[in-house]
């Protein structure tokens, strides 16, 4: 079960998490120029000593007054570990790769638990693939199907979230380009190394620029850019849409356990136990509660995430300040969501014995489109407006399912 939020199941992801990342980004920078041969191995250290003193709360004091957390992290490494430290960076340099980094750590936890729902929901299709059951549309008995190719199809949704969000964290790059764009810095500062006591390797040659990105990506696990992403950000848009696109395919799960837990229907229950502060007979399915929470909030954050593409210049005023909190938002939702949903789908109850006694309810209009293929829809009209049966040997459920089992069957066989 997800934790860590009072009024939501978020894992939250806060200031200390990604103070963590940030600072992870500065001695990861300071480590690539020493792999180029352009940092003295002291200077590493020094970085890293540092990094191990900063706390949240005074940087957070003085980030108010400077417009983003990275300039007060920076000042303090330099003054405890010297130039070295924030070496040819910018703020959004580091704070870009922190949040990709929170989001590559977010997301692999996403993807686990992604798997454990996907293999309940394997189990429960499996197990209930003659489970016969009403087909509902538009809130009513449409025609009989089974409870397999529905739990199928939520696995089904669920591998789509996971196949789109292992894409984009494998695609989750670093960001380095300096204070506009053009890694002007970085080789100045590469040429500056080579003339500095202590500093061996030759670094400083043609391409020095690519060469430190390329280790800079490699120190923190992420993908290495093909261009500084500051006013480009299409590695924010695709998380956005991926982290949607997960609490919408989990959202469907919930939203059907929602409905067929209501007590008037009792095909479902939650394997956990909800209760109520009033009613004690109450077991309400919170977990699916909560997934449909993550999922009607998370959209609308990625739309804000999208609206900053809109960005002007090499760096914008507001449009990359919004995507700060809202990411850290998204991600500490989604996460919460699968976790969610992997206990949901783990725990869930089926009650077949209710499916029936539901299939029975309309009696037998729930095959009346059978009938009428077989009698003719004027015939079949006339038997439902006069009340009479239909004919015994059409109106078993059992009898009119299509291809729902071989469906669940042919779903069940992707991995």
């Amino acid at each position: 079960m997800s934790s860590g939020e009072l009024l939501s199941h978020a894992r939250p992801v806060g200031d200390a998490v990604v103070l963590r990342a940030m600072l992870d980004a500065e001695v990861a920078l300071v480590r690539a120029w020493a792999a180029l041969g352009l940092a003295p191995a002291e200077a590493v250290r020094a970085v890293e000593e540092a990094a191990r003193g900063l706390s949240v709360p005074g940087l957070a004091e003085r980030a108010r007054a400077s417009g983003n957390p990275v300039i007060p992290l920076a000042a303090a490494l330099k003054a405890a570990a010297g130039p070295w430290a924030h070496r040819g960076a910018t703020s959004q340099d580091i704070l870009d790769s922190a949040l990709m980094l929170v989001a590559h750590r977010v997301t692999g936890s996403v993807l686990d638990d992604l798997e454990r729902t996907a293999g309940a929901l394997r189990r429960l299709a499996a197990a209930h693939r003659d489970t016969v059951m009403a087909g509902r549309t538009l809130t009513q008995h449409a025609v009989p199907t089974t409870f397999g190719l529905k739990a199928a199809g939520w696995r089904s949704l669920v591998l789509d979230a996971r196949d789109r969000l292992r894409a984009v964290r494998q695609a989750l790059p670093a960001q380095l380009g300096g204070a506009a764009g053009t890694m002007a810095a970085f080789g100045a500062h590469a040429q500056q190394a080579e003339r500095e006591s202590g500093v061996t390797g030759g670094g400083a040659g043609g391409g020095v620029e690519g060469r430190l990105v390329e280790a800079f990506a490699r120190e923190l696990g992420l993908a290495t850019p093909a261009l500084p992403w500051h006013v480009l950000r299409t590695p924010v848009a695709d998380l956005a849409s991926a982290l949607a696109f997960t609490t919408g395919a989990l959202g469907k799960l919930a939203a059907d356990v929602l409905v067929l837990s209501r007590t008037e229907i009792g095909e479902l229950a939650e394997g956990t136990t909800g209760g109520s502060s009033a009613m004690p007979h109450k077991n309400n399915p919170v977990l699916a509660t909560w997934i449909a929470s993550a999922a009607r909030q998370v959209p609308n954050l990625a739309a804000t995430l999208h609206a900053s593409m809109a960005a002007e210049d090499e760096r914008p005023a507001g449009a990359w300040h919004a995507e700060w909190q809202t990411l850290a938002q998204a991600l500490g939702l989604v996460e919460g969501a699968a976790a969610d949903a992997a206990e949901l789908a783990g725990g869930l109850r089926v009650h077949p014995g209710r499916m029936r006694e539901n299939l029975a309810l309309t009696g037998g209009l729930v095959v009346s489109e059978r009938v009428s293929a077989v009698l003719g829809r004027t015939r079949a009209e006339e038997l439902i407006t006069r009340g009479e049966p239909f004919p015994e040997e059409l109106a078993d459920p059992e009898d009119y399912l299509g291809v729902a089992r071989s469906l669940a069957d042919r779903a069940l066989e992707r991995s």
